[in-house]
C-alpha cells in the first residue's frame, strides 16, 4: 500500500473513532466500542491481543442551576459530583488561609481567586498530587460545607482548553460542586452571606474499562511499548486528544507487519488518561509489577497531527544508541523536529519507572492545550492526516534500524 492509501485508512480509522462512535469517556458505551474496535483492528493484523479490564466510575449529568437573590447563575456539574438540591447562605473563601479560618458548616461555600487558580488532582492521583492540593482537600472534608461553588479562568496545564474549568473532578470527593466563570463568580460574591438555592442532578454509576495491548514480535527480556490513550473527555471529539494517537498506532501496526528485530513490540491503548481514577494507568503498572526493566524503551504519542506547525518529539533519559538512531530516522523526515519536553502524558508513568521514553506530540502543544484540547474544537477539521501517517512511518523506520 502506498502512502495515500495509508492516509485514506488513517482517516476511516479517526472518523470511526471521532465521529462514528459516541464520545470516548471512560466508562462509556463509547469507550467499550473504541477499545473493542482498536483490538478487534490489530487480530486482523495477526498480532497476539490482550485486554486489560478494571472497574471504574461512570457518571451522567442532567445539569446543574444556581439562583441567587432573585438572578440565575450558570453553572456546570463537577464531573462525579453528587447530586444535591440546597437552599442555604453563601460563605466565600479567596485563599487557603481563608479557609482555614472559616465555618462553613450548614453554608454553601464560594471558592474564588487565588484559591481556584488551578484544578485540584484527585485525592488518590497516584503520579502527580501537590500538598497543598491534598490540603484543600483535607479543609474542604474538615469544614463540611452542603455544597461548592468555584470560579475559575484558565488552566491549561491541567484541564486542556476549558473555560472555565472544573477546579474539583473526583469521584472520590463527596461534597457536590459546581464551577462557574470568574467573572460570574465575582457578580455571585455580591450575595455574601445571603441565600442561595443549587440544585445538582447527577449521579455516578459503577462501569469498567480496560486497556488493549497487542504484541508482536520474539518473548524477551527487552520490549518497546508504544503508547497512546483511546479515552476522551466529556463533551469533545477528541480528535487532537487522543484519536490520532491511536490511529497513529494501528496505521504503524500495518507498517511492521514483517518486522523480525530482537525486540517485542508492544502496541498499547492506554484508557483513562482524561479519567480522575487513572485506573488502566494503575491496573499496566499493577501488571507490569517488576517487569518493567525489560522495557528498553517507551513511545508515547498525544495531541500529534495539528494541521498547523510541525510534529515535535523529546527524549527522556534514552542511552545514547538509541538516541542517536532516533535523530538519525527524524531527520529524513521534513515535518519531524526535536521539540522541548513535557510531562503532561502516559510517557510520564514509564519516566517515574526509569524507563528510557519518548514523546511525540504538535509543536502547538501549549496553544492547543489552552484552546482546544478538552473542548468540543477538538474535531476531525483541525487533523492533518498526512502527519499522522508520517510518524507512523518514521517509527517504522526506528523499530527495524533498532538492533
Amino acid at each position: 500500500m502506498d502512502r495515500t492509501g495509508y492516509e485514506r485508512k488513517a482517516i476511516q480509522y479517526l472518523q470511526e473513532l471521532c465521529i462514528t462512535i459516541p464520545g470516548r469517556r471512560l466508562g462509556s458505551d463509547g469507550n467499550r466500542q473504541a477499545t473493542a474496535f482498536f483490538s478487534d483492528v490489530l487480530k486482523e493484523l495477526d498480532f497476539d491481543v490482550a485486554s486489560q479490564p478494571f472497574d471504574c466510575l461512570d457518571w451522567e449529568n442532567q445539569g446543574a442551576s444556581l439562583t441567587a437573590g432573585g438572578n440565575n447563575f450558570e453553572v456546570m456539574s463537577s464531573p462525579y459530583s453528587q447530586g444535591c438540591d440546597q437552599t442555604a447562605p453563601l460563605a466565600i473563601v479567596h485563599s487557603i488561609d481563608e479557609l482555614k479560618e472559616i465555618d462553613t458548616k450548614g453554608r454553601i461555600l464560594l471558592l474564588m481567586d487565588e484559591i481556584a487558580v488551578e484544578q485540584l488532582m484527585p485525592k488518590n492521583f497516584p503520579f502527580y498530587n501537590p500538598d497543598h492540593h491534598q490540603e484543600i482537600y483535607a479543609l474542604l472534608e474538615s469544614k463540611s460545607p452542603l455544597a461548592i461553588i468555584t470560579a475559575t479562568s484558565r488552566n491549561p496545564e491541567l484541564a486542556g482548553g476549558m473555560y472555565p474549568f472544573p477546579m474539583i473532578e473526583d469521584g472520590d470527593f463527596n461534597i457536590p460542586s459546581v464551577y462557574m466563570k470568574d467573572v460570574d463568580g465575582k457578580r455571585l460574591a455580591l450575595h455574601e452571606d445571603k441565600s442561595v438555592s443549587l440544585q445538582i442532578e447527577a449521579q455516578r454509576i459503577p462501569s469498567s474499562g480496560a486497556n488493549v495491548v497487542g504484541k508482536l514480535g520474539p518473548e524477551g527480556e527487552a520490549r518497546i511499548v508504544l503508547c497512546a490513550h483511546i479515552d476522551a473527555k466529556e463533551g469533545t471529539p477528541g480528535a487532537l486528544d487522543n484519536g490520532t494517537g491511536v490511529v497513529m498506532l494501528l496505521i504503524l501496526a500495518e507498517l511492521i507487519g514483517d518486522y523480525t528485530g530482537p525486540h517485542q513490540l508492544e502496541l498499547l491503548a492506554f484508557n483513562g488518561e482524561d479519567h480522575y481514577s487513572a485506573q488502566g494507568h494503575k491496573e499496566y503498572i499493577r501488571l507490569n509489577k517488576g517487569r518493567f526493566d525489560e522495557i528498553a524503551l517507551a513511545i508515547n504519542t498525544d495531541v500529534a497531527g495539528y494541521y498547523e506547525g510541525h510534529t515535535a518529539y523529546s527524549l527522556y533519559d534514552c542511552p545514547v544508541s538509541v538516541e542517536s538512531a532516533i535523530h538519525k530516522v527524524m531527520a529524513g523526515y521534513e515535518g519531524l523536529q526535536k521539540g522541548e519536553r513535557w510531562y503532561q502524558s502516559d510517557h510520564s508513568i514509564f519516566i517515574q519507572q526509569g524507563r528510557p521514553a519518548m514523546a511525540i506530540t504538535s509543536d502547538r502543544f501549549m496553544e492547543l492545550s489552552t484552546h482546544v484540547t478538552h473542548t468540543s474544537k477538538d474535531s476531525v477539521d483541525l487533523v492533518d492526516i498526512a502527519k499522522i501517517v508520517e510518524v507512523a512511518q518514521a517509527l517504522r523506520d526506528f523499530l527495524f534500524a533498532l538492533r
